[in-house]
C-alpha cells in the first residue's frame, strides 16, 4: 500500500486523484545516460511506497521501451496508480535530436493502440498530446482524442506545452484534466498565460523538469564536462559553455534557503514548484524524474517543506536571470507562441 501521509489532489474537475508529487519515467529509458534496470525497478517500488501514484511516460521515450518497462509495475498496482502517456512526437532511432510532431487523427489512432499494447492495459488513465502541431487545429486533435474517451480507450485527456489560448480552445471541445509543461525556478514561461487559463478552467498543472533537468540540484556544473556522451542535456543551451557558468551562480539563493531548512538544493527547488499551487490557486503535481530510490525519498520529502514569504521573495528573481533557451529548437516549447 502507498503511504497515506502524502497529500492528494484531483487533476481537473473530474480527473483522477493523485499524490501531490508524481514520477517522471523518461530517464529510465533515454536521455540521461546508462540505466541500471534493477535499480530503476526498485525506484518505482519505492515511489509507490512513499505515496507516489502518478507515473508519467510517452511513446517517444525509447521508441516505446519506457512503456514496456512500466507495464509490469502498472499491472501489479493497477487499481492504485494512474498511468499517463503521450503521443505526437516521432523520434528516428539513434538520433533523439530529430523530431517530427504529428497531431493528425490517423497517427493518433495508431499511437493509442500501440501504447495500450505496450503498457498491457485496457485503458490509459491520462492521455496527453505531447506537443502541438500548429498546422493542425487543436480543436480537431482534441476532438479525435475525445473519441478515444467515448470508446473507453482513454479515461482523461491532457495537453503538453500549450498556451493559455490553446488550452481554452481545447477545453471548449472536451474537458482537459491536466497540462504538462516545464515549470521550475529556471523556467517560468507557463506564467505568461497558461497558469491563469488553467486556474480559470479548473485544469491541473503537471510540471516536468521541476529540477531543471538536475541542474538545480547542483549535480552537475557544465554538461559538456560533467555528463556522459549521449546525455541529452549536452544539447541544451542552458547547461553548456558560458550559459552554464552564468547559471551556476543563480543557485546561491537556493543554497541559502536549503541551509535554513536543513534540506538539499533539489528539495527547495521542488518545494518552490509544489508551493505554486497556493501562490496561483490551482492543482500542481510536479513529476521529477529519477532512477534511484534514494532520490525518490529525497524528492518526496520536499512535499513537507513550506517556504516563507521571505524565502519565496529571495527565489523570485532567479528565472529572469537564466542564460540560454530551454531547447536548442524552441519549436518544442510554447514560449514562442505566447
Amino acid at each position: 500500500m502507498t503511504d497515506s501521509t502524502m497529500p492528494k489532489v484531483r487533476l481537473g474537475a473530474d480527473g483522477p486523484e493523485v499524490g501531490v508529487q508524481g514520477l517522471g519515467c523518461m530517464g529510465i529509458s533515454i536521455a540521461y545516460g546508462p540505466t541500471d534496470v534493477k535499480e530503476s525497478r526498485a525506484t518505482l517500488d519505492r515511489a509507490f511506497d512513499l505515496g507516489v501514484t502518478l507515473y508519467d511516460t510517452a511513446d517517444a521515450y525509447g521508441a516505446g521501451d519506457n512503456e514496456r518497462f512500466l507495464a509490469p509495475f502498472v499491472n501489479a498496482h493497477r487499481d492504485d496508480v494512474v498511468i499517463a502517456t503521450k503521443f505526437a512526437i516521432s523520434i528516428p532511432p539513434g538520433d533523439m535530436r530529430q523530431r517530427v510532431i504529428r497531431n493528425d487523427r490517423p497517427y493518433l489512432r495508431e499511437c493509442v493502440e500501440a501504447s495500450l499494447r505496450r503498457l498491457d492495459v485496457d485503458v490509459i488513465d491520462l492521455y496527453y498530446m505531447h506537443r502541438r502541431d500548429v498546422n493542425v487545429p487543436i480543436e480537431e486533435t482534441v476532438g479525435a482524442m475525445a473519441e478515444l474517451v467515448a470508446e473507453g480507450k482513454v479515461k482523461h485527456l491532457g495537453l503538453s506545452e500549450v498556451t493559455g489560448a490553446e488550452l481554452r480552445a481545447a477545453q471548449a471541445v472536451h474537458p482537459i484534466a491536466a497540462v504538462q509543461s516545464e515549470w521550475s525556478l529556471f523556467s517560468r514561461d507557463v506564467e505568461i498565460s497558461l497558469v491563469a487559463a488553467a486556474r480559470e478552467l479548473g485544469v491541473a498543472l503537471v510540471p516536468y523538469s521541476p529540477l531543471g533537468r538536475g541542474f538545480l540540484t547542483g549535480a552537475f556544473v557544465n554538461a559538456d564536462q560533467d555528463l556522459t556522451e549521449g546525455d541529452f542535456r549536452r544539447t541544451q543551451p542552458r547547461f553548456t559553455g558560458e550559459n552554464a557558468a552564468a547559471n551556476v551562480a543563480l543557485l546561491e539563493p537556493i543554497r541559502v534557503v536549503a541551509e535554513a531548512h536543513g534540506a538539499s538544493l533539489g528539495q527547495i527547488a521542488l518545494a518552490w514548484v509544489q508551493q505554486q499551487a497556493q501562490v496561483h490557486g490551482l492543482p500542481v503535481v510536479p513529476i521529477p524524474g529519477t532512477r534511484r530510490a534514494t532520490r525518490v525519498e529525497e524528492n518526496t520529502g520536499a512535499t513537507r517543506i513550506v517556504l516563507t514569504d521571505e524565502e519565496l521573495s529571495l527565489l523570485e528573481p532567479i528565472a529572469a536571470k537564466v542564460a540560454g533557451d530551454r531547447y536548442p529548437d524552441m519549436r518544442f516549447a510554447s514560449a514562442s507562441r505566447e
